[in-house]
């Protein structure tokens, strides 16, 4: 697409609205991964939930050493530490 000549002014804000809030849609996703992560009793679905979770940490702001941390350890923790909500309450 050039410039969004081919979208309309509607649907260019609607873009714009994701790409303003991609980090909590990625931290709502990664809190999604940990729950399912928890339930997970197949060793190759977590495999693969393990790797949406690294995509998915990376469109946050947690640091790339925490992730690192993170995904070494398979701690699932880690990965709910980083909710918003569960940040402030602590």
């Amino acid at each position: 697409m050039s410039s969004g000549q081919d979208r309309t002014r509607h649907q260019d804000r609607i873009v714009k609205r994701y790409y303003e809030h991609r980090d909590t849609i990625a931290v709502q996703n990664v809190a999604e991964i940990a729950s399912d992560l928890f339930l997970c009793d197949d060793p190759r679905k977590a495999a693969r939930l393990w790797d949406r979770a690294a995509k998915a940490l990376a469109h946050t702001d947690v640091d790339t050493r925490e992730v690192d941390r993170i995904m070494a350890g398979r701690d699932i923790e880690g990965l709910v530490w980083h909710h918003p909500d569960r940040r402030m309450a602590k």
